[in-house]
């Protein structure tokens, strides 16, 4: 498995491997499938087309590990542009945006976390004056502590705004404890990073036990859960423990990729569940593919099944 993460990293880097398979007519398809498009107006398009049934939105404009203040910065813009056309359209009743630190200059050196925590209050700030929220993603297991101490951060100002905990973790059922309170938004996921077994679940079975013990603690809670996962299992799971705290179904939310189960969004939408669409857009929406491939390569039953009932 490392070897393939590698070879897949390998390819998300690679400029002449990306022309070939951008040009690709099939591959056109299976990236409409999955990614919204490249402008911010192919994310408003899909946000009203997920409306229309019934389902919510949180719109990730694609880009990470940013090595320069200029990318930061124009990253920062896009969701200030975003969120604006959101309100323009009506829509940010039913859509926020996710913005990963990394991209808005968290890796930018010693500077980096105080250069993301100013783009992230700008962001929070557009947030506000639409109307809707912002949830902080998270990355990999090195940048959790720096993640949770930006989300704290502009929670001084902005109570609303999510954060992102991974099941996989060791440490995330202490973090959901500690996270789980009044109006606190917690969307919890399985975990994507290729990780250390020092740090995280390596067991397909223990994460789903970690899972299904973070998500008692955050149903449980004061907060907001918001259960992220496309295991039919772990949403029934889900679902069952928000009955038994008599949780009311505005007290919690399913998410789910744009593109992976499609039906059973719509399915759980007709049931009166709120379910959001994770819905990424721009023009690195190749490394985005790759990257997600890389990280966990299970991933790669998704796409290859896309690109067998597509040709």
């Amino acid at each position: 498995m490392p070897v393939l993460r590698e070879a897949l990293l390998r390819v998300s880097r690679s400029g002449a491997l990306k022309s070939v398979i951008t040009r690709a007519p099939i591959t056109k398809g299976v990236v409409e499938r999955y990614v919204a498009g490249e402008t911010t107006e192919d994310a408003l398009r899909v946000t009203r087309t997920l409306a229309d049934a019934n389902l919510t939105v949180t719109i990730d404009h694609l880009g990470e590990d940013t090595t320069k203040v200029a990318q930061a910065t124009a990253t920062t813009e896009a969701y200030l542009e975003l969120l604006a056309r959101l309100s323009d359209a009506g829509l940010a009743d039913i859509a926020e945006v996710s913005v990963k630190l990394s991209a808005i200059g968290q890796q930018l050196g010693a500077e980096g976390e105080s250069i993301a925590t100013e783009n992230a209050r700008l962001i929070c700030a557009a947030a506000a004056e639409a109307g809707t929220t912002v949830t902080i993603d998270m990355e990999d297991h090195t940048t959790t502590d720096s993640t949770l101490f930006v989300v704290r951060a502009l929670r001084r100002d902005y109570p609303w705004v999510g954060a992102v905990l991974q099941a996989y973790l060791f440490r995330t059922e202490d973090d959901c404890r500690e996270l789980a309170t009044e109006g606190s938004r917690i969307r919890l996921c399985k975990g994507a990073y290729a990780e250390p077994d020092s740090v995280a679940y390596a067991d397909a079975a223990e994460v789903d036990k970690a899972y299904v013990r973070c998500l008692k603690i955050l149903m449980a809670g004061a907060g907001y859960p918001m259960v992220a996962t496309h295991d039919p299992r772990l949403v029934e799971i889900a679902v069952a423990l928000a009955e038994r705290e008599q949780r009311a179904k505005d007290t919690f939310e399913l998410q789910m990729l744009y593109g992976i189960r499609p039906s059973e969004q719509a399915r759980l939408a007709k049931l009166g569940h709120t379910v959001r669409v994770y819905v990424p857009y721009g023009t690195d929406w190749y490394g985005y593919l790759v990257r997600r491939l890389a990280e966990k390569p299970a991933n790669m039953r998704f796409f290859a099944h896309s690109l067998v009932s597509r040709s």
